[in-house]
């Protein structure tokens, strides 16, 4: 496997910050790929039972061609010194980098003609998983408001990329996947759709027999923080038997992204200058 570009993590100038014992930043070095690609193959194929490849499956780690050229945020539990350990991580791919190797993950399942004509910078989120034990302890909001830094250094404007249900079968998560269509369907100028050959129907009950409230307390976290900042997903989910998922496709607009975490830190700084 190629090595880690420390070139690529280190250009953007995306500053490391702490948070009680938790340290965030992009990953520097091959070391730091290599835990983040362990833990996700801990939650990925341990915990999620994903089908491993019998490279990935000896190497106990999840790994692909775009590894070496994307942009690897953590975050370290500190506790005990040293270089801390992996404990989240969520893989980054910016247009400008992605148009000089080998495209976007995410194009191996929906076609992107409308998210790729956007002018300015885009980024492709994926790979995103926190450690069993860190799951109640704030770590997924450290990712986000890393993502948010990360979003404006770079001047970003979109994000999008594949989020999962768990499981192959498409009508375990009927009303789900029917609630995203009937409610959070992208604008159509912009809309990912399900490559012809994996293309499932979201729309597998009428708005009517949705009910929006049960279905938003049973989205997976990382698609119900993607529609608490105005996200949209497209048409189409994709079933992917490796990984043990019912993909869809998920698009945001940066600006509510930022906005938000600079107006919860900005309150959180207030506080502490008063308290």
């Amino acid at each position: 496997m190629r090595r880690l570009s420390t070139a690529t993590a280190q250009e953007g100038n995306v500053q490391p910050f702490t948070v009680k014992n938790f340290q965030v930043r992009l990953a520097a070095s091959d070391a730091d790929l290599d835990a983040s690609q362990a833990l996700r193959y801990r939650v990925f194929y341990e915990e999620m039972a994903a089908i491993p490849s019998p490279e990935v499956q000896a190497r106990r780690r999840d790994f692909d061609h775009f590894d070496p050229v994307c942009d690897h945020l953590l975050v370290l539990d500190m506790n005990g010194g040293g270089q801390g350990s992996v404990v989240g991580t969520y893989r980054l791919l910016r247009r400008s980098v992605a148009l000089q190797h080998s495209g976007f993950y995410t194009e191996q399942e929906y076609d992107l003609d409308g998210v790729l004509t956007h002018p300015g910078e885009i980024v492709e989120v994926g790979r995103s998983c926190v450690d069993a034990a860190y799951r109640s302890r704030g770590v997924m909001q450290l990712l986000w408001r890393g993502l948010a830094d990360y979003v404006r250094v770079h001047e970003i404007q979109v994000m999008f990329g594949c989020a999962s249900f768990s499981g192959t079968d498409p009508t375990q998560v009927g009303a789900q996947l029917s609630y995203l269509y009937h409610h959070h369907l992208a604008p159509e100028a912009i809309r990912p759709r399900a490559l012809p050959e994996l293309y499932v129907s979201m729309n597998l009950l009428s708005a009517s027999e949705v009910d929006g409230q049960a279905v938003l307390n049973d989205l997976p976290p990382l698609i119900k923080g993607y529609l608490r900042v105005g996200g949209y997903v497209g048409d189409g989910a994709v079933v992917d038997h490796q990984f043990n998922t019912t993909d869809v496709c998920v698009i945001v607009n940066t600006d509510q992204l930022t906005g938000k975490y600079e107006r919860r830190y900005k309150r959180l700084a207030a506080e502490q200058e008063e308290s």
